[in-house]
């Protein structure tokens, strides 16, 4: 935890102009390991997979966001 924490939000998160919020995980970066194997699940099971990659995309950046005591910068990558 501290006083403060800034945040990118990157391409694999969108915020659409109708205020609903997209995921794509192609768009994250290749060294993340929390949705390693995604494409291979993707032809699997696909609903299941799309409804997991959204929660650990979203969840990444809430947790990132709630850990400032004081305040959040936030910045989305355009």
């Amino acid at each position: 935890e501290c006083d403060y924490i800034g945040v990118i939000i990157g391409p694999d998160l969108r915020i659409n102009l109708d205020g609903s919020v997209t995921t794509h995980p192609e768009k994250r970066s290749k060294n993340d390991y929390s949705i390693r194997g995604w494409k291979t699940r993707m032809r699997e099971n696909p609903e299941q997979t799309k409804a997991q990659l959204d929660a650990i995309i979203k969840n990444t950046y809430r947790t990132l966001m709630t850990r400032g005591m004081k305040g959040c910068y936030v910045y989305f990558v355009p």
